[in-house]
Formats: C-alpha cells, sequence, structure tokens
C-alpha cells in the first residue's frame, strides 16, 4: 500500500507558518524536531491524513518560490464537512478570500491566499 503521508510547503520562517496553520486556520501541530542544522515542523488539518512539512526557505531560488510553487494556479484545495462554518471562522481570523462563496455542480467553494501567496480552495462537495 502506498499513501501520500506529507507535502512540503516553502515558508519564509518557521514561525510564520505556524502562525498562519496553526493560529489562523486551526491546523495541528504533529511534530517540531529541531536537530540544530534542521527542523523537521508538521503540521495537518485534524483528522487528516495528509499533513504539510514546513520548509523554512533558505536559498534564493526557494524564497522567490514562496507562494509560486504552482505558478500562481490554486494548488490547494482544503475539504470541509461545513463550508460556512470555515468559511466564517476564516474570515473572522483575517484569511483574504478572493472571492464571495459560489455554488457548482460539484459544491460550494471560495479561492483563499495564504500570508505566503499561495491560492487555495475551500471546498465542500455536494453529497459529502
Amino acid at each position: 500500500m502506498q499513501r501520500l503521508s506529507s507535502v512540503s510547503i516553502l515558508v519564509p520562517s518557521y514561525a510564520e507558518g505556524l502562525r498562519f496553520f496553526v493560529d489562523t486556520l486551526g491546523f495541528d501541530l504533529i511534530c517540531d524536531i529541531d536537530e540544530g542544522h534542521k527542523r523537521w515542523v508538521k503540521v495537518a488539518p485534524r483528522g487528516a491524513e495528509t499533513a504539510f512539512i514546513l520548509a523554512q526557505a533558505s536559498t534564493p531560488e526557494q524564497v522567490a518560490a514562496i507562494g509560486r510553487q504552482c505558478g500562481g494556479r490554486v494548488w490547494l484545495i482544503l475539504q470541509t464537512d461545513d463550508f460556512a462554518r470555515d468559511h466564517a471562522a476564516y474570515l473572522d481570523a483575517g484569511v483574504q478570500f478572493e472571492e464571495a462563496p459560489r455554488s457548482e455542480t460539484y459544491g460550494t467553494v471560495a479561492v483563499f491566499r495564504d500570508p505566503f501567496g499561495n491560492r487555495w480552495d475551500l471546498i465542500e462537495f455536494s453529497g459529502q
């Protein structure tokens, strides 16, 4: 069996990444291991199988790629079982949505940007 366990996401600093993912979005901090020369920081939405490894940018190429890991397209899709609840909570937490929620044949969705520039879909699929 194989599964996607983690995805690395570039952040300007671990503190900024933790502030957004844990404090703003409410993700769980799975681990934060500082080995001195390397830090392993893993966060995930509650109950998710796939997590993010926060990768602090350390080269000019990495810094340039922060927020553009998908070339400006929506890259990350955060599925919820209650769109209205999470949309309201994120607005209250200061998350910047690019659009009002919209109904599509597949569900309710709105695009937001994280503070690093990555574009996300917050989505509740129809018939969950």
